[in-house]
């Protein structure tokens, strides 16, 4: 390749390592999109996950500016009887540090950005995905199923999960989320088997999300029905927030799908 080429193809600010999965520089959080991560912290349900090994586990991937406790406090509505680990997202909005009312649990993120598009979300998604399927491969028994579930930036992660290594996941549960494009060549390597093995995805969105607009809603929801098993829920007068309604279509499609036991 000559130098003019190399130039022409690294003028976007991508870099030249890392097989052009390093973007540009972000202006929200310091580094570049696509910048390898690794999973800070986690916390696991009674008895470290492993009170109810015949039930399959969740993975919980949380949204911007949240932290791992986020979801763990949903599961005691949506699927009691199963056990979960709850993962920490490695960039720091806000550090640990005394809280008012004691310990605090910061703000973090999954992305550079509170929601990347194009190809910026196409790196930054796929190293965090990297970075939660390794985990994975280190921490679980490879015999455990394990179903994803994730708010807003986790629900896309959780997605892209299944576009990076569909055979390990079960099934997913994606709130509110959106879906990368694949623009960027290597960032989703399982889409091309991905539809015949017809995973189940439950998606619900609020029809007033003030966070993601429609078109991105609407594309996710396409990109779904064609590489998945997918339920999809739209709510009426929600924003970018989950319901008790939610969690009664969820539960329901935890059920039908006989991954919960129903049992509270």
């Amino acid at each position: 390749m000559t130098d003019e080429a190399v130039n022409s193809e690294y003028s976007n600010g991508a870099s030249k390592g890392e097989n052009g999965l390093i973007g540009r520089q972000s202006d929200a959080i310091p580094g570049r999109f696509g910048d390898p991560m690794e999973i800070p912290h986690v916390i696991y349900s009674q008895g470290g996950g492993k009170a109810r090994p015949t039930r399959p586990m969740f993975l919980c991937l949380h949204g911007w500016g949240s932290n791992e406790q986020d979801l763990a406090q949903m599961m005691r509505y949506v699927a009691p009887g199963n056990d979960y680990v709850s993962l920490r997202a490695p960039l720091v909005l806000q550090a640990e540090g005394p809280g008012e009312f004691g310990s605090g649990t910061g703000a973090y993120s999954w992305f550079h950005d509170g929601v990347p598009t194009g190809e910026d979300l196409d790196r930054d998604i796929f190293a965090a995905a990297t970075a939660v399927d390794n985990w994975v491969s280190e921490h679980i028994d490879p015999e455990r199923e394990l179903v994803p579930i994730g708010f807003s930036q986790g629900a896309a992660l959780a997605i892209h999960l299944l576009r990076v290594h569909p055979e390990r996941y079960r099934a997913v549960a994606a709130l509110s989320g959106f879906v990368a494009p694949g623009q960027v060549p290597g960032t989703a390597p399982a889409d091309d088997r991905l539809g015949d093995m017809e995973k189940p995805v439950f998606y619900g969105y609020g029809d007033l999300d003030n966070v993601l607009p429609k078109y991105e809603i609407y594309g996710a929801t396409a990109w779904l029905e064609e590489h998945t098993w997918l339920t999809v829920k739209n709510y009426h007068q929600l924003d970018h927030a989950v319901s008790p309604a939610e969690f009664a279509d969820l539960t329901q499609w935890l059920l039908l799908n006989n991954i919960s036991s129903g049992v509270v």
